[in-house]
């Protein structure tokens, strides 16, 4: 009798071990479809379950003139997946009662054209209607300038709406920037310090971010674009120009603390935390899938939560699916390969095999 169980616990614990293999192969497979040269820029991948980390593998080179090998440690830049931390920090100081995300951006810039009709919300929900500065042809003349959040507002708030607020959900730039301003403006700090001192050191993510080309970070990995020749190193820009919409730098290890944080409560209570993660609507009454700072999907019928990101040299995807407690994080150093698709695709995986 003690025989036959210990037979079936070592047959469970082999079938486990050979499907974990097989998993394992699956996924790899995926991520090389995409990031099939070993010589070329690189990207690291993560998959955690219930907080721990089950996958978590990186391809390619991390400096291809210096013949370097990409490691899970090496920092990215993670692009548009700042607007998170951005959402989060304005939700920060709503816990503190330094502002309400009802509240007109007038409040806070007198001189924003209609800045009356514009919230909070809308700059979060990328409903505002505001040009978005990414597709204004004057944005080359600023890209290599040093710019205050105040000159990067300016660059964008006289030019015509696109739309009333809250009359579409369109993904948008310029709200993000204009929300890092204010909570430079509420909080007395600058948007860096704020998301350092509040955020990075709080939820432990000690090798993540604000980006520069000049500080010397440790296990940096190098951003490239493919040209037709082969690969060109990115495009140099001045990252007060992106700011709170997309110029972070973190790691997929420090990426799940911040997941981790977020689920813990760490930075924001409950009812705060919901206001990030719930879907809301546009004035016509047609609800939209985006809360504050995150898209809200579906994978194979599974709710989950993710956002991409993309700056010159670098592309970044993170998913989250809370039923199942499942986070998948893929970084890449090249913005000709893009993770979103293989995260996604990760992530159906890991949600197959722990629904088995």
């Amino acid at each position: 009798m003690i025989t036959i169980k210990l037979f079936s616990i070592f047959l469970l614990l082999f079938c486990s071990t050979i499907d974990a293999q097989l998993q394992e192969k699956k996924i790899d497979s995926l991520i090389t479809t995409e990031f099939n040269d070993p010589n070329g820029p690189g990207g690291a991948f993560m998959i955690s379950h219930k907080g721990k980390t089950i996958y978590r593998k990186a391809f390619g080179k991390a400096n291809l003139e210096l013949n370097v090998n990409m490691t899970p440690d090496n920092v990215f830049q993670i692009g548009s997946m700042t607007k998170q931390f951005t959402s989060v920090a304005v939700l920060m100081l709503e816990q503190q009662g330094k502002l309400n995300v009802n509240d007109p951006i007038s409040k806070y810039i007198k001189d924003y054209p209609s800045g009356d009709k514009i919230t909070i919300h809308h700059l979060l929900t990328h409903t505002s209607g505001i040009k978005d500065f990414t597709k204004m042809k004057a944005i080359s003349t600023i890209a290599q300038k040093e710019m205050k959040p105040e000159m990067m507002v300016d660059f964008f708030k006289n030019e015509p709406v696109d739309f009333a607020p809250g009359e579409k959900f369109e993904y948008n730039n310029s709200g993000y920037v204009v929300l890092g301003y204010i909570i430079e403006l509420v909080s007395g700090q600058t948007y860096e310090d704020f998301i350092k001192k509040n955020i990075f050191e709080k939820a432990g993510m000690t090798h993540s971010y604000y980006a520069t080309d000049r500080q010397i970070i440790p296990k940096r990995a190098y951003g490239y674009h493919q040209k037709e020749h082969g690969f060109v190193n990115k495009t140099v820009i001045n990252f007060s120009v992106p700011f709170s919409s997309g110029s972070l730098m973190s790691t997929v290890d420090d990426m799940l603390k911040w997941q981790k944080a977020l689920n813990q409560n760490t930075l924001l209570n409950p009812a705060e935390t919901k206001k990030a993660f719930q879907k809301y609507r546009l004035n016509s009454g047609e609800e939209f899938t985006y809360g504050y700072g995150w898209h809200l999907k579906d994978i194979n019928g599974s709710p989950d939560r993710e956002h991409g990101g993309s700056i010159f040299g670098f592309k970044s995807m993170g998913v989250y699916i809370p039923g199942e407690d499942i986070y998948v994080i893929g970084l890449s150093s090249c913005d000709c390969h893009s993770p979103t698709e293989i995260t996604r695709n990760i992530a159906k995986i890991a949600l197959q095999s722990v629904k088995k």
